[in-house]
């Protein structure tokens, strides 16, 4: 079974979510928390089974701009 893996980059660790079930997990890489993540995914579905209804392809994932004035911007180092 396919899922959706989102992984950002934190201050020492790459953190990584699986949306469809709600489990996170995190590496120094990001192979590492990739890796990381499809095991802890697994030990939730050996556990708690597979949630009634989790498709991976209702999952949608997006990226999009908005508009910052100059003050906000360099508050966030963009």
């Amino acid at each position: 079974m396919d899922f959706t893996a989102i992984i950002k980059k934190e201050k020492k660790q790459y953190v990584a979510l699986c949306p469809e079930l709600d489990v996170v997990s995190q590496g120094y890489t990001v192979e590492e928390s990739l890796s990381n993540l499809k095991e802890a995914v697994e030990l939730y579905i050996e556990e708690m089974g597979i949630p009634e209804g989790v498709n991976s392809e209702t999952t949608i994932i997006a990226r999009f701009e908005v508009k910052v004035n100059d003050k906000v911007a360099s508050a966030v180092g963009t």
